[in-house]
């Protein structure tokens, strides 16, 4: 969630740290601020609540000749958005500057503990704790890193720390402690960043490491060192990244998500890109490790992910078990630890998170990796904590997704889970080569049938226009439908803030039909599938209550022409493919309500684009 970087060098830090947390500001934010050492080696500290643009505005003019700084964006955990809570956080003699991403789970003990000791603070943060312990090291004689391991030791949670001083300007420390956020390290030329996410190092160098859980960071201009968890030296390799960030700029479009949605096509096109192949037909997935022996010995596939990953989930349940013929389930990464879950060397487990980051999808993994299952994750980010987790990965393709409503990248993780499903019942001998081959076909038409959908955009527009000012939402949906009910709901809420609820149709009369009048549509998913019928007897009862009523339909079906208000009719695709092109008016529609009521469309209130605490 939150945004790290840090400098030290030649250059100028304070345009360069600043740019950085621009590049980071997708994370999802509520405050940002800046340390840099100024020409007589003091601290100079800016910060402020809101957007970056707030902090631009407060140093313009100001900023100090540095050559070494830390920066941060803050999404609010311990106490409320406003500029004392805001990072950096110092400690009362303003020589440690602190930079946190994660919680601090003991930290009411230490502030306590602190406090006892004559400590005085000025914030509500569990960081600035972490920034008087620290001082108090230092000013024992303690080497600045030596004393962030000892911290460390004593500091609970997962976490990530970059720190600085004023007794040792130009050298910055950095610490990552379980899985709650990354913290990757750019090697260049006399000079050298910190950073929570690639993107923020790519514009300067390409060069980069990565800190495991329980590794330690030393960075100065011209040596960087790594130190294990005993203070003992590591040896790290230095990754050539080809990743490219520059695509992150908007173009044409209003906002991000409307570009990302746009992106789609081509999104599922590079994922397809030398998996889906023709002649003979087939799939062959990069990034599954494992033997036919092994495949063939599966008894079960459990798929974990959170929001949006979640229901990407729910779509490649159905895959896996239509094509691999494998039984598959679903569970929401935050409790699947907490029910005990019943697993073995015979479960592959499938992690999907776009960042890689996701501390609770992280957890997850963990608990399957103590009962030795095999692993697969999907996600979109080289590099990430989840691909080194995992056995296998197979990488989206996406590029950068900048808005915090995840969009292209769902469309890549249903593919991808599509693809899996595939290459699993071809290796067990449990998919006909024909269905194979018709699939792949189909999917190979996805980049066309997808961009059919976004010519709906205008229709999408006005029928959002209509309801725009409606307070309450149902989205209902059958078999494969019930998924996108889920994400249209969950897109609606995200970006336009309007209550919304995603069910299953045929739980409708147990209960939500209960709020079902005339100020309350529903989206009713209703391609013609094995559920039509049933759909169409669930749309029936709302309008029976007078419930408006937004149909989702094939392409020329003119069945619910007399029961719908509008109608949405999705290009033709194989049944099988019916989520990727039905997720595409869910997403547009949420968008053109979002911009009439004038929402924050990109970073939505209180929400942010990787979730690092739990």
């Amino acid at each position: 969630m939150c945004g790290i970087v840090g400098y030290t060098g030649h250059r100028p830090a304070g345009p360069i740290v600043i740019e950085g947390l621009r590049r980071l500001e997708y994370r999802g934010y509520d405050s940002a601020g800046v340390a840099l050492f100024d020409e007589r080696g003091e601290l100079y500290i800016a910060r402020a609540t809101g957007k970056l643009d707030a902090l631009v505005q407060r140093v313009e003019g100001t900023l100090p000749p540095a050559v070494c700084g830390i920066g941060h964006t803050r999404w609010a955990t311990h106490g409320e958005p406003n500029d004392a809570n805001a990072h950096p956080q110092l400690d009362p003699l303003g020589r440690v500057a602190i930079v946190h991403n994660g919680i601090i789970e003991n930290y009411d003990v230490l502030r306590k503990e602190v406090a006892e000791r004559g400590g005085l603070f000025s914030s509500e943060t569990d960081t600035e704790v972490v920034a008087h312990l620290l001082a108090e090291h230092v000013a024992r004689g303690i080497d600045l890193l030596e004393a962030l391991r000892l911290v460390v030791a004593g500091a609970q949670g997962a976490y990530s720390l970059v720190a600085v001083s004023v007794d040792e300007p130009g050298r910055i420390v950095a610490a990552r402690v379980g899985n709650a956020g990354g913290i990757v390290i750019g090697h260049g030329d006399g000079e050298h960043l910190v950073a929570s996410d690639l993107g923020a190092l790519l514009p300067h160098t390409r060069r980069v490491s990565f800190l495991e859980p329980g590794e330690f960071v030393d960075v100065r201009r011209d040596a960087v060192a790594y130190l294990d968890a005993e203070g003992q030296p590591l040896e790290k390799a230095v990754e050539e990244q080809p990743f490219d960030a520059v695509a992150t700029a908007k173009g044409g479009y209003k906002h991000f998500m409307l570009k990302e949605v746009h992106e789609q096509p081509v999104t599922v096109l590079d994922a397809m890109r030398g998996r889906y192949l023709l002649h003979p037909a087939r799939v062959e997935m990069d990034g599954l490790p494992f033997t036919v022996e092994q495949v063939r010995a599966l008894t079960r596939v459990v798929i974990v992910g959170m929001g949006t990953s979640m229901h990407a989930a729910m779509v490649g349940r159905h895959y896996i078990e239509r094509f691999a013929r494998i039984p598959a389930e679903v569970d929401n990464s935050a409790e699947f630890r907490y029910r005990y879950p019943v697993l073995d060397e015979h479960t592959l487990v499938i992690s999907i998170s776009q960042a890689g980051e996701t501390v609770d999808t992280l957890a997850a993994m963990d608990e399957a990796k103590r009962a030795g299952c095999p692993q697969v994750t999907i996600c979109n980010t080289p590099g990430a904590q989840t691909t080194r987790v995992a056995d296998g990965t197979v990488f989206m393709r996406s590029g950068p997704e900048v808005a915090v409503a995840s969009t292209k990248t769902m469309s890549a993780s249903m593919l991808l889970l599509h693809g899996i499903a595939l290459h699993l019942g071809r290796m067990r001998g449990t998919l006909d080569p024909e269905v194979e081959a018709r699939q792949v076909t189909a999917a190979l038409h996805l980049p066309v049938a997808i961009g059919e959908a976004l010519e709906m955009a205008p229709h999408l527009q006005r029928i959002a226009g209509r309801y725009a000012q409606c307070e309450d939402f149902l989205f209902l949906g059958r078999g494969l439908g019930y998924p996108m009910a889920l994400e249209g709901a969950l897109k609606l809420k995200e970006v336009s803030y309007i209550h919304a609820e995603g069910y299953a149709a045929g739980e409708m009369k147990h209960g939500p039909i209960a709020l079902i009048d005339e100020s309350m549509p529903t989206v009713a998913l209703a391609p013609r599938d094995e559920v039509f019928d049933k759909m169409r007897s669930n749309i029936q009862q709302v309008r029976a209550r007078h419930g408006a009523v937004i149909a989702v339909v094939s392409k020329d079906e003119h069945a619910l022409d007399d029961l719908a208000n509008d109608l949405i009719e999705l290009p033709a695709v194989d049944a099988a493919l019916v989520p990727l092109v039905a997720v595409v008016p869910m997403q547009l529609l949420s968008y053109y309500i979002a911009l009439v009521r004038g929402a924050d469309v990109d970073q939505p209130r209180n929400l942010a684009k990787t979730v690092t605490v739990e």
